[in-house]
């Protein structure tokens, strides 16, 4: 297990990683915000689902979720329809335009980071990709585990936050 210094420095990098996202998020086109592009690319791997489904893997309320598919509607970029098993439920999918957009976002998402990690070996990028699946994958299953459990044995709880370390 990870000394407790060793968890408060994961904690201010993923307080500095806020950096990174940000300037993903600048080279999203002025029309695309970035939970657009999200539903965009979660209907680009998934391919057609419900609204609900798309909720689930948005990880936010249903509200928040039509709020971002009426915008990508409004653009073309994906319909919406009934779904035949139950008429009350919508399916949504991708248009080609929507395809279109989707595959100029990647297009500059790879250049930016091709650029800022152009000193860094195949194998680190891999070794990267590698651990942040792992991270992600520790928690995608948090909503059903409950409420967090007390830390372990050896570990001191803190009443600091990101900001104050």
């Amino acid at each position: 297990m990870a000394a407790q210094a060793q968890y408060e420095e994961l904690i201010r990098q993923f307080s500095a990683f806020g950096a990174v996202k940000r300037e993903i998020g600048r080279i999203l086109p002025s029309d695309c915000p970035s939970g657009s592009a999200a539903v965009l690319t979660l209907l680009g791997r998934y391919g057609d689902m419900r609204m609900s489904k798309l909720a689930d893997l948005l990880a936010v309320d249903m509200s928040v979720t039509s709020r971002h598919v009426a915008h990508v509607a409004e653009r073309g970029w994906i319909e919406r329809s009934p779904d035949p098993a139950d008429k009350r439920s919508r399916i949504v999918r991708l248009t080609p335009e929507g395809e279109r957009k989707l595959d100029e976002m990647s297009r500059e998402t790879t250049r930016l980071l091709s650029e800022r990690l152009a000193d860094w070996s195949d194998e680190e990028v891999a070794q990267l990709t590698r651990l942040m699946t792992r991270l992600r994958a520790s928690f995608d299953d948090c909503r059903d585990r409950g409420p967090l459990r007390p830390p372990p044995p050896g570990l001191v709880p803190t009443t600091r936050t990101p900001a104050s370390t």
